[in-house]
């Protein structure tokens, strides 16, 4: 693969912010009916004016800054104070122990670990197996890195509280034809479904079984509803930990993003060799920013809590509206803040139909393409927004639904 065709598949005009570089070439002859009045609601993103960061946190990123040299020029994988703090918090959360000095480094946000990880692992010809839909970067990260990718699909739509609904046998498949790399996220992004302790411990027989390497994006794990069993896989006795990442960071439940943090835990083996790649990519994770850090698992009482139940409501609502409109397809998703909802057929390709959205209708989606193949029928909403304002966005999207129906 050349460099020019490498970067050609690195398309970033539906990433998050990348909207308005979109062309709106020809779509002039697809408009049907006028504007749609109403405050613009990027749904590519989560809002952080409406969720702002955890309290006390740019108090610590000021003490970061006054600390100066030490704070500044920290280790490639992170201040090592620092590292020893969190380490018992996410062995708590997560049920296995973590190695602070050796197993834990800290990351320019989740997706420089996720770059990293992969990196870490995948070189030409390798054979990845990647959940079919799964977060966007997963894809792209492995195509540029020349791994060959082998689908495994997961029936979201009909998982309902019994799991993710991943195909098992699909992905013994792909570690029977080679794969020795698996990378998913849990919850999943976009479909907010949450693996199944049976489906977790599955996962972990197999990757023993065929001595594959497991990484895991936990992201949103913390931000679970009601009723919600959440499983790590890196607490199953079957997962051999020297072939396992777990990816987490504060960015999205907390509203941290800005600070680009995130961690990366799990075999020392695996982190030294992203060390060396963070060494030559980014030196290390921002400093001043890896004081917020401190903040993580400390929160104040009782404000995870708000955070989960003001999200949980905003997501029930949106439900709500979305499953009003005829043939629109949403499952519930048990964690995190994105909808996936499946639109029905329309006069418009699914990629005119975003544009026309933000064009017409001052709402911004992520378009299901980015996710899978098969699912270009979908959107991706994070609700993560201003509550009657993501409503009305979404009332605003049904709208155009109906307008532009088949």
């Amino acid at each position: 693969m050349s460099v020019e065709h490498k970067f050609q598949k690195l398309a970033t005009d539906n990433a998050p912010g990348q909207e308005v570089r979109q062309s709106a070439e020809g779509l002039a002859e697809l408009m049907r009916g006028e504007k749609l009045e109403g405050r613009v609601v990027d749904f590519s993103h989560g809002d952080v004016d409406a969720h702002p960061p955890t309290p006390g946190s740019f108090d610590l990123f000021s003490a970061g800054f006054q600390a100066g040299g030490s704070q500044a020029y920290t280790e490639y994988r992170g201040d090592q104070g620092i590292r020893d703090l969190i380490a018992p918090r996410l062995a708590a959360f997560t049920g296995a122990g973590v190695d602070a000095k050796d197993g834990l480094m800290i990351t320019t946000g989740t997706q420089g670990a996720l770059f990293l990880a992969i990196a870490a692992n995948v070189g030409r010809g390798d054979k990845v197996a990647i959940v079919q839909p799964d977060y966007f970067a997963n894809r792209k990260l492995v195509e540029f890195f020349e791994g060959e990718m082998i689908p495994v699909q997961m029936d979201y739509l009909n998982a309902g509280e019994a799991g993710a609904g991943l195909d098992l046998n699909g992905l013994e498949a792909a570690f029977k034809a080679g794969a020795r790399t698996f990378l998913f996220s849990n919850p999943n992004n976009p479909a907010g479904v949450v693996y199944s302790a049976e489906e977790i411990r599955a996962i972990a027989d197999l990757a023993a079984r065929y001595d594959a390497v497991v990484i895991v994006d936990q992201l949103y794990s913390r931000l679970s509803y009601s009723g919600v069993s959440y499983t790590h896989l890196r607490a199953e006795a079957a997962m051999n930990p020297d072939n396992l990442i777990t990816i987490m960071g504060p960015s999205k439940t907390e509203s941290l993003s800005g600070f680009r943090l995130g961690v990366a835990f799990g075999a020392p083996r695996l982190i030294a060799r992203m060390e060396k790649l963070q060494a030559i990519v980014a030196l290390r994770a921002p400093g001043y920013s890896q004081a917020v850090l401190r903040s993580w698992f400390a929160e104040e009482p009782g404000w995870m809590e708000a955070r989960i139940a003001a999200h949980e409501a905003i997501r029930d609502e949106l439900l709500s509206v979305l499953r009003q409109c005829e043939g629109v397809s949403a499952s519930t998703p048990r964690a995190g803040s994105y909808l996936f909802p499946q639109m029905p057929k329309l006069a418009v390709s699914p990629g005119d139909f975003v544009k026309l959205l933000r064009l017409q209708a001052g709402v911004v989606v992520t378009p299901g393409t980015e996710f899978s193949p098969h699912t270009a029928a979908s959107l991706r909403l994070n609700f993560s927004q201003d509550h009657q304002a993501a409503v009305a966005a979404a009332e605003r999207i049904i709208e155009m639904v109906n307008r532009y129906r088949v």
